[in-house]
């Protein structure tokens, strides 16, 4: 069996007695690094009596074989250095591989930065997106907040804290001024969740905050779409020497509306 072990974002006081439990029985744990278990270990006071293995980006895909067949025989413990495995951190790949070799997996859930920034954030929790860490250069960031431009879902990112000012630049730049906030240090002793616009946080940040950061962004405003309007524009196009349906689909693209619906309009509006 392959067994998913959530542990403390932070605060070691969130380890669950499940995880405690689980790691003073395992036989064997793999660990995104075997010495930040072992601290864990230590700060639990939990003696490991696992046979430990290393399993993070960069050897995660030459080490699958091994442990599927592992977990194939024997329960595999698998631990990221915070948080729940395979969440923004290594993981996927094993699961998916035991998935395909129909082998049994298991959870220990735990903190979670994602849920617990969202549920301070102020903002709408009955529909989220979790969209992991930005990308680290400007353009890049920049056209994942326009293909985002229009998600109604509440948006949860995480950044490091030397790029949160240049992400919220980019974010207020391609998004404008919505409402939003950064949590960090979550469940640490210095814990703070900044609340407001994204020019808001934006000068927050220009004080340089230290800490891992959460950045949670206000979904798109539901949009009313005037067809009447777009269909003219259609035939506005048409007449410039446009097809009417490549009128009709350039719209939607630019105002995220039912192309056949602006091409049925604009056959009505015709004289």
């Amino acid at each position: 069996m392959l067994i998913l072990a959530a542990t403390p974002i932070g605060n070691i006081g969130d380890a669950s007695k499940r995880l405690v439990e689980l790691l003073a029985t395992a036989s064997h744990i793999a660990a995104e690094d075997t010495r930040e278990l072992k601290k864990l270990a230590s700060k639990l006071e939990v003696r490991l009596h696992a046979r430990l293995y290393s399993l993070h980006e960069h050897n995660e895909t030459e080490r699958l074989q091994e442990l599927v067949a592992l977990a194939k025989s024997e329960d595999l413990v698998v631990v990221s250095d915070a948080g729940m495995p395979t969440v923004s951190d290594p993981g996927f790949l094993l699961v998916r591989e035991c998935v395909a070799a129909d082998i049994e997996i298991s959870v220990v859930p735990g903190p979670s930065a994602v849920l617990s920034a969202l549920a301070v954030s102020g903002l709408p929790t009955d529909r989220f997106c979790f969209e992991g860490f930005l990308p680290r250069k400007s353009g890049e960031r920049k056209a994942v907040f326009e293909a985002l431009l229009y998600e109604k879902r509440t948006m949860i990112f995480f950044e490091a804290p030397h790029r949160i000012l240049d992400s919220l630049t980019d974010a207020l730049a391609v998004l404008g001024e919505r409402q939003a906030s950064v949590s960090r240090e979550l469940t640490k002793k210095f814990e703070h969740t900044e609340r407001g616009t994204l020019r808001d946080l934006q000068n927050w940040a220009e004080g340089n905050p230290k800490g891992e950061m959460v950045l949670v962004i206000a979904g798109a405003k539901e949009k009313v779409l005037d067809y009447d309007q777009l269909g003219a524009l259609a035939l506005d196009l048409k007449n410039e020497g446009l097809g009417l349906k490549k009128a009709a689909q350039l719209l939607a693209q630019q105002h995220n509306a039912s192309s056949s619906a602006i091409y049925e309009r604009a056959l009505s509006l015709k004289p």
